[in-house]
């Protein structure tokens, strides 16, 4: 089963997968999807605040956050890791349950990312925001490391992050039964 859709003017067949036995979320996945990544991130942009950096979760979420980095000139964008890397002077936590995910994750920010974000104004950024739970861990760590959170988007609100006012996002992800029907 897939679930046709159109974003950012291209027309996409998702996989409608299982998460549940009575949920089902169709797979948008913009990894290795050259074109949609690059239409995408030019339709955030035309929405978007002004902000300083942006920030996004490992993993889906980076090839969004550098092209929109590649299409402004920023030398710079932030990436919250699923574990702590050797290279990172220290690090900031927060912890995360992802729709997509079977258990609790953690995010991490190196310290010397959170010092340049400081006082600084943060868009963030990443493909499909569902439950929230993910935004909630990358608005935790901007809190710490002292940014200011000017704007949320992602390409694609499922579920009841489509009626959430402080998303911005391009198109609206339903959810599906087991038979492929929208719920």
């Amino acid at each position: 089963m897939v679930y046709r859709m159109q974003v950012a003017g291209l027309t996409r067949d998702l996989p409608i997968c299982r998460v549940t036995d009575d949920l089902y979320i169709a797979g948008f996945v913009v990894f290795g999807d050259q074109e949609l990544t690059v239409a995408c991130a030019r339709e955030l942009l035309k929405r978007a605040p002004e902000y300083d950096y942006i920030i996004t979760a490992e993993a889906k979420g980076i090839p969004l956050a550098h092209e929109m980095a590649r299409q402004t000139g920023a030398e710079k964008y932030f990436l919250a890791r699923k574990g702590p890397k050797l290279y990172m002077t220290g690090v900031f936590e927060s912890s995360v349950k992802s729709i997509t995910t079977a258990h609790e994750q953690k995010l991490y920010l190196d310290t010397a990312d959170a010092a340049l974000m400081k006082g600084k104004r943060i868009l963030i950024v990443d493909d499909v925001i569902s439950t929230g739970e993910s935004l909630l861990a990358l608005e935790a760590l901007v809190n710490k490391a002292g940014g200011e959170i000017v704007g949320r988007m992602a390409v694609l609100a499922e579920g009841d992050a489509q009626n959430r006012e402080d998303l911005i996002f391009l198109e609206k992800l339903p959810l599906f039964n087991a038979d492929g029907t929208m719920k």
